[in-house]
């Protein structure tokens, strides 16, 4: 299947396997993501993105939501990588509250992020200044990462020297 059209919004094979993974909140030391077992519709993702932005001239072509955390805030592959598949574009975050970020440079990273302990609200709003892996996590990482294992504080480093302007971007579409 060719995950590079334009409204392809089928999961790649990870995220699938994701969203049957429950991830442990932990009272609040843990991941606060859910995951969902497809992506948003692209109508849905256009409406979120104006709402988000206050500006009704923006679209959600460029994003695939495919998960949350406990606000509300939105974690989605974006496709900025023309011709690339969907598990080699970044993986960014737009919180509830206005933050925002690239949180992985593609799928492969985010899972190792995951598995070190880090959800991309975490990785926005506090990067991860600790190590707390997740054995579950690392195994759904091990089985489908194609990138090498990294701490999740290396993955957002390198996200963000990849994509240093995306908060900045995104701000300049809010009305």
């Amino acid at each position: 299947m060719n995950q590079t059209t334009h409204d392809d919004r089928t999961l790649p094979p990870a995220l699938a396997d994701l969203a049957r993974t429950e991830i442990d909140y932990a009272d609040g030391e843990g991941i606060d993501f859910e995951p969902y077992d497809a992506f948003d519709p692209a109508e849905e993702t256009t409406g979120w993105l104006r709402q988000w932005t206050g500006n009704p001239e923006v679209n959600g072509d460029a994003y695939r939501v495919f998960g949350q955390d406990g606000t509300g805030g939105l974690a989605a592959l974006w496709r900025v990588r023309p011709g690339r598949p969907l598990t080699e574009q970044p993986v960014v975050f737009l919180g509830s509250e206005g933050e925002c970020g690239v949180v992985a440079g593609n799928l492969s990273d985010f899972l190792w992020m995951l598995a070190d302990g880090c959800g991309p609200f975490e990785a926005v709003v506090y990067g991860a200044s600790e190590s707390r892996p997740d054995a579950t996590l690392t195994a759904l990482a091990e089985r489908h990462a194609t990138t090498p294992r990294r701490p999740a504080r290396t993955v957002i480093a390198e996200a963000r020297t990849e994509f240093p302007t995306f908060a900045e971007d995104i701000e300049a579409l809010c009305r």
